[in-house]
């Protein structure tokens, strides 16, 4: 089969187009046909060696790598010991996460069963890879975490703030992948969302639910908003902390990327500042795919590319600005 492979650390050239062998599946694991691939920030994490990371918690890394976590695709072989997913069925999920070892970018991968759900029937095969990620981040943040695993960058476990038609969100980087399903999420939950995002997504977030919508490139979203209930930060970085003066008392901070905060000044505030790590989830993205499949929830796609074109995703993403998500075309 063909998969992409480096064996380098590097920019997207590294990414290679090559002949590997078919997996073999073993226990609790189905072997998937993959139609796409998503495209996600771990992936090019990967890539370049996982720099991004604090060096004691980075793993080694063993090359050949092939990357990628989220995939849909088709069921080609069932281990004897699955239950509830046969050859034939179209599924999607996103594999072995936390870690490195998900390989979706591929024509074949073998994958854990506890890691899939059927995919939605009113969700094509692109729309479906885009999604596992993304919107697991967003549903364990705000609406179950799944399991009782501490953060490794808090030593906490998180415990999603309830969301109620009286509960204030704010978005920023509302158009990106988690981004985009939060806002969604938060309005199914019946709260009012302000979405921070650059100015040529505001028709694409106004459809998907924001009640408000600020253009950071005109407006500080600090200088007009207060006493909100909740900030989920898709962004991250070391200007994160700004956004803790437009929380209200005893609101809460939720930083998606790596961002550091002043522990007397989030006291001083009243606020909680709270993280997590994403986690595979079979059963979650099955509920969540009946959201999909009632329309309650939609996949922002911002652009596609052929499998073997993954280095010119990747170069994609790190132009930045993305809405929705990317995605790798696999099989037709």
């Amino acid at each position: 089969m063909k998969a992409i492979q480096f064996r380098e650390a590097g920019g997207p050239e590294v990414l290679r187009y090559e002949e590997v062998p078919v997996p073999e599946i073993g226990p609790g694991e189905v072997l998937v046909r993959v139609h796409a691939a998503g495209v996600n920030p771990p992936d090019w994490y990967l890539r370049e060696g996982l720099k991004v990371m604090p060096a004691e918690m980075r793993p080694v890394l063993k090359f050949p790598l092939t990357p990628g976590t989220d995939m849909s695709g088709v069921v080609e072989a069932v281990a004897p010991d699955v239950v509830g997913f046969a050859v034939g069925d179209e599924v999607f999920g996103m594999l072995r996460f936390p870690g490195f070892d998900g390989r979706t970018y591929a024509e074949y991968v073998a994958a854990p069963a506890s890691d899939l759900a059927h995919k939605p029937a009113g969700l094509d095969h692109v729309r479906a890879a885009g999604a596992p990620m993304a919107v697991l981040t967003a549903w364990q943040y705000l609406i179950d975490l799944g399991h009782d695993v501490p953060s490794p960058f808090t030593g906490r476990v998180h415990r999603p703030v309830p969301l109620t038609p009286s509960t204030t969100v704010l978005v920023n980087g509302a158009a990106g992948g988690v981004g985009h399903f939060a806002v969604q999420l938060a309005k199914w939950k019946g709260a009012r969302v302000i979405a921070v995002a650059s100015g040529r997504h505001e028709r694409f977030l106004r459809a998907l639910g924001a009640d408000e919508f600020i253009d950071y490139s005109t407006t500080r979203a600090t200088d007009v908003v207060s006493g909100v209930d909740l900030v989920i930060d898709t962004v991250g970085g070391p200007d994160s902390s700004r956004f803790l003066g437009v929380l209200k008392r005893g609101g809460t901070m939720l930083p998606v990327f790596f961002a550091q905060y002043d522990p007397e000044e989030t006291a001083s505030r009243g606020v909680t500042v709270s993280n997590i790590q994403v986690r595979s989830n079979g059963p979650q993205l099955a509920e969540i795919g009946r959201l999909f499949g009632e329309g309650g929830l939609q996949v922002g796609v911002d652009s596609t590319y052929p499998l073997s074109e993954a280095g010119s995703a990747h170069a994609r993403a790190a132009r930045g600005h993305i809405q929705g998500k990317i995605v790798l075309t696999v099989a037709s």
